[in-house]
């Protein structure tokens, strides 16, 4: 797409032209991630699929793979505002929910917002931080709201936590507990790149190509809050027949009683493949959801809500693993 598409607050033309414009910006994304990150395109998709359902992404990979790069680039492209919290092993929770502060010139305490008051949140390497840290994150991915000293505060519209982490088996990480987890609608992996895209990655940086420098590598907005309302609207004029909705059910169902699997997916994870579903379909033209939406959104929904049996996991049975039996054992409707 090489049409201009800055935003303006009220796009004319009725929602039907708003909801256009809106899916075609945020097609453009791509092309302005691009700028900064070689490839990725399956994360940058699951990164709007969430954005469209106001909902979460975890994004997992080892280190170096551009995993806060790519989140950094999103937000440029998006005119959003955004910060970033390195989650480290002595992180407080006020230090990312805000907290009181004694004023001395006027005896009182004043409330001083911390990093979460923002629209899109980036917490680096979320799982090398305490779990009373991780906790202090909860409320506000699930309320959109943080309690300090009994008060309730409203976070910004839009929110979203993007959180990268390493994977498990690292040292110094603290596992996520479940109920954290299930707050995050997709689990993106964020692979080591292509032997040709890691030659292009060498080739930007031989040519003076700076990550921290995004204004340099020419990212800029191509879509803002505007898109998002309009893009939002749309997805929920998007149906699902009945046979898909039972669809869905059935996967999540097959999920609790697979042999490898102690705790499935729960009635929490299925709205949420529900959602990333009809999202994906709208970016993909439509304006219903098929069963092969519902299959390609499965396993970034449903992968981080499983937890296996210890002895599935010592003979190397993976949570994407078991979603590939459950997809090819529930039968698809016509």
């Amino acid at each position: 797409m090489t049409q201009d598409l800055t935003r303006s607050p009220a796009p004319a033309g009725g929602p039907d032209a708003a909801a256009a414009r809106a899916r075609e910006a945020l097609h453009a994304l791509r092309q302005e991630v691009a700028k900064a990150v070689v490839g990725q395109h399956a994360a940058v998709s699951g990164l709007v699929v969430a954005l469209l359902c106001r909902r979460h992404v975890l994004l997992e990979g080892v280190p170096g793979v551009a995993k806060t790069l790519l989140v950094r680039a999103l937000a440029r492209s998006l005119a959003l505002e955004s910060k970033r919290v390195q989650f480290t092993p002595d992180l407080m929770p006020g230090d990312i929910t805000g907290s009181l502060v004694y004023d001395a010139h006027s005896a009182e305490f004043s409330f001083r917002p911390g990093p979460v008051f923002t629209n899109l949140l980036i917490a680096d390497e979320i799982n090398r931080t305490p779990p009373k840290t991780q906790a202090s994150l909860l409320e506000a991915m699930e309320e959109r709201q943080v309690s300090v000293d009994g008060v309730a505060r409203a976070l910004p519209e839009p929110f979203v936590v993007v959180a990268t982490q390493n994977p498990v088996e690292y040292e110094g990480t603290y596992p996520l507990p479940e109920a954290q987890l299930d707050r995050f609608q997709l689990k993106l992996s964020v692979a080591v790149p292509e032997r040709d895209d890691e030659v292009a990655v060498l080739a930007r940086h031989a040519a003076g190509f700076d990550p921290g420098d995004l204004d340099a590598a020419g990212v800029r907005p191509v879509a803002g809050p505007a898109d998002l309302d309009a893009a939002r609207a749309a997805v929920e004029r998007v149906t699902v027949r009945p046979e898909v909705l039972g669809y869905v059910v059935d996967v999540c169902r097959a999920t609790r009683s697979a042999p490898a699997v102690s705790l499935g997916v729960s009635p929490r994870g299925a709205t949420a493949l529900l959602a990333a579903s009809r999202a994906w379909a709208w970016l993909s033209g439509r304006d219903y959801v098929t069963p092969d939406d519902v299959k390609a959104l499965a396993p970034p929904a449903l992968r981080h809500r499983l937890r296996l049996r210890p002895e599935a996991e010592l003979d190397g049975v993976t949570a994407d693993g078991v979603l590939d039996g459950v997809l090819a054992a529930v039968p698809v409707p016509r």
